[in-house]
């Protein structure tokens, strides 16, 4: 089964689906042995890890598929990805779309900003004309070559045109083939349940679980989210802030260390290496190894 039917059948069976934010194949790996289901990337997340810099549009189509690629052949569980804008106008939508579905991807994202676009959570968006999303979702659907590749029309336009103004996209970004609605930057569970009722679609949305600022979405309990209606959460930065502050506490033991020159062993800040061996699959690959190989000292 391809990974866009198991999405797919996720979404027709499960009640309620999270999806952690993924960045490289660790955080992949991990998120597929603690018992997820799905996962899914963030441009932003993407955009900080491998260019080190804000997300404002300037990570590539290319670099996007490419990391994608590698993140969903290490698991098999589905993977979406962000494809930002769609990387220009409705045929370049469409080509868009042809390349994360032959890397193996479940589904994209494709937003309604303006391009250079923005994180949905910063200051300055803008949205394009309806009309012309209603086109990139027209042209993403077409793209496909598998009818279970999942499109997901992300609407940044809460912060532009209100609720009302998202509330006519959202019809208008189902009726023209979408299969699932991602309203980013929502500020109410009101705002919530009036894009789920005029959607008609399933709906997912962010929850930035363990910001300590006031995010931009309220936190707001799993059990009233479905409630609510919503068919998927993400957690697009639970993931890589969980990771800085480990890697923070990591290097400021190291600091210690160089400055008192004694001996540090904490492993309450470390897995051990046959952690890491287990997680990324190394008795495996001996196995392959003694299988597929005449080397004396990989048999032994």
């Amino acid at each position: 089964m391809s990974q866009a039917r198991k999405f797919r059948e996720l979404l027709n069976t499960e009640p309620f689906i999270v999806s952690p934010g993924v960045y490289d194949g660790y955080s992949i790996r991990l998120v597929e042995a603690a018992g997820f289901k799905t996962a899914c990337t963030s441009g932003a997340a993407l955009s900080n890890a491998l260019l080190g810099i804000a997300d404002i549009g300037v990570m590539g189509l290319s670099e996007n598929v490419n990391h994608c690629r590698h993140l969903a052949r290490a698991v098999s569980i589905p993977l979406t990805a962000d494809a930002d804008t769609g990387y220009g106008n409705p045929v370049n939508v469409f080509h868009t779309v042809r390349m994360f579905e032959e890397a193996g991807i479940a589904g994209v994202n494709i937003e309604d900003q303006v391009s250079p676009k923005r994180c949905g959570h910063m200051p300055g968006k803008d949205v394009i004309p309806l009309e012309e999303m209603v086109k990139k979702i027209e042209a993403a659907c077409e793209a496909r070559r598998d009818d279970a590749f999942v499109i997901i029309a992300r609407t940044d336009s809460l912060a532009v045109e209100g609720i009302e103004g998202a509330i006519k996209r959202a019809r208008a970004y189902a009726a023209a083939g979408a299969d699932m609605l991602f309203p980013d930057a929502v500020r109410t569970e009101d705002d919530i349940k009036r894009i789920v009722d005029a959607a008609g679609i399933p709906i997912s949305v962010n929850m930035g679980f363990g910001i300590r600022e006031r995010p931009t979405t309220p936190l707001i309990p799993l059990p009233r989210l479905k409630e609510l209606g919503v068919k998927r959460i993400s957690l697009p930065r639970m993931l890589p802030a969980a990771a800085i502050r480990s890697m923070q506490e990591a290097l400021a033991v190291m600091k210690e260390v160089i400055a008192t020159g004694q001996p540090a062993h904490r492993p309450d800040l470390l897995v051990g290496i046959e952690d890491i061996m287990k997680l990324m699959g190394y008795e495996e690959m001996r196995e392959m190894e003694k299988r597929l190989t005449t080397l004396p000292a990989v048999a032994a």
